[in-house]
């Protein structure tokens, strides 16, 4: 793993009305065209990326590509928390993207 600087500013992907620490990503951009992200209940374990995949993933986000990782279908995906939804964490990743 890369060490991970420590002057990065961290950004939380969180709905706007979020309370608390929550199971939220955070992502800072750093120098080299390198992207960071990290879990806020594990903020140690960093994973690191390029801009350009970063890019690439925040697109599919907004295309829907993930969707079906947010369905509350019987035994499969995963479920959002109560109150968000896919255009939520479309818009997060946006904004996180400078899309």
């Amino acid at each position: 793993m890369a060490d991970v600087p420590s002057d990065l500013t961290w950004k939380r992907a969180a709905p706007e009305d979020a309370q608390g620490p929550g199971p939220w990503i955070e992502i800072a951009f750093g120098a080299g065209e390198l992207v960071y992200l990290r879990g806020t209940g594990d903020p140690a374990t960093v994973v690191t990326t390029t801009v350009e995949k970063w890019e690439a993933f925040a697109k599919g986000v907004v295309a829907g590509e993930f969707d079906h990782f947010a369905e509350a279908e019987t035994g499969t995906g995963a479920r959002t928390e109560a109150g968000t939804d896919g255009a939520d964490a479309g818009a997060a990743a946006d904004e996180a993207a400078g899309i």
